[in-house]
């Protein structure tokens, strides 16, 4: 059974068991969250629930694992010619999410 899920304006293909890293949600380490945007589920039968756009009544369920920082990324603004030079680094904060089950209405 897989579910895809929307979070952080982005869309994850998840399945139990699965460790998976999005934007920043609030909690703590321990703490289980629920994912009720489902935008499809397919069970192990392979027969697809495809909502419009959200399965109402349908949650995936995860734990949180840790709060961290991803990797550090360069901003660098240049025009040439004119001696204008701009360097930024930004490390954006992420959860990571372990999902437990998904579950249907």
């Amino acid at each position: 059974m897989y579910a895809v899920i929307e979070t952080g304006g982005r869309q994850y293909r998840v399945e139990p068991g699965q460790v998976i890293v999005v934007e920043k949600l609030p909690g703590e380490p321990g703490e289980e969250l629920a994912f009720d945007r489902l935008l499809m589920v397919v069970g192990d039968e392979g027969d697809p629930q495809v909502g419009t756009p959200y399965l109402g009544g349908a949650k995936a369920y995860g734990t949180i694992l840790a709060q961290e920082r991803g990797k550090k990324i360069i901003v660098f603004k240049y025009k040439p010619k004119s001696n204008y030079r701009r360097h930024q680094g930004h490390r954006q904060w992420l959860t990571r999410v372990r999902i437990e089950r998904i579950e249907l209405a």
